[in-house]
């Protein structure tokens, strides 16, 4: 069975958050995962000049996704941040090129899930994911989240993100100073192998 982890990052926070679901999913017994990222579409200039370029190098090593690697995987675990309360443009144009896949039922009967990242607590989190679900269920895939068996949602004694819909980090305003909290890191964690418990029990009827 395998988990492919599909992630789009300006200043590397989602893939910090992408990382940890690596790590969850990898909890799970039999189970393989790959991280894979979408082809960035700013101009080197652009993104020297707003500090990202910096930022990127940490997952430059990453390989770039393509369509066919969504074929191969049994789930697909997506990070984006948010843009205006939806998915970033790089993530955007790449869903955009999965229409052989709609066309064909490439995608039916896979598991998906999304976690995000915005600027601020309030930036959109919840509608870039639930929105990203408008997308997966075109492609025919089965939804999973974040459910509330992970406790951290229900914390008050700092901010952080993480909703029913997915994992999520705050990375602050500017050019993202803040850095995923444990407690975001443990969600999103806790959502990879969530998901590759489900994606077990669905494909090889285990017991998760």
């Amino acid at each position: 069975m395998r988990v492919l982890v599909v992630f789009y990052s300006m200043y590397g926070h989602v893939f910090q958050m992408a990382e940890a679901i690596v790590d969850g999913v990898k909890e799970v017994e039999g189970v393989e995962v790959e991280l894979k990222k979408v082809r960035e579409t700013i101009s080197q200039e652009v993104l020297e000049k707003s500090g990202a370029l910096k930022a990127q190098k940490a997952f430059e090593h990453v390989p770039e996704v393509s369509v066919d690697d969504l074929a191969l995987a049994d789930a697909i675990i997506f990070g984006t941040p948010t843009r205006f309360g939806n998915m970033a443009g790089q993530m955007r144009q790449f869903l955009d090129t999965t229409g052989s896949l709609w066309a064909n039922d490439g995608l039916v009967g896979k598991v998906g899930s999304v976690f995000t990242c915005s600027a601020t607590q309030h930036g959109g989190q919840e509608t870039t994911i639930t929105s990203f679900h408008t997308t997966l269920l075109h492609l025919g895939m089965i939804i999973v989240g974040l459910p509330y068996s992970y406790k951290g949602q229900l914390i008050l004694d700092e901010i952080a993100g993480g909703s029913p819909y997915g994992a999520s980090t705050i990375s602050g305003p500017g050019k993202g100073e803040r850095n995923p909290s444990e407690n975001e890191l443990s969600a999103a964690r806790f959502q990879g192998k969530y998901v590759a418990e489900i994606t077990k029990k669905l494909v090889g009827g285990g017991s998760g």
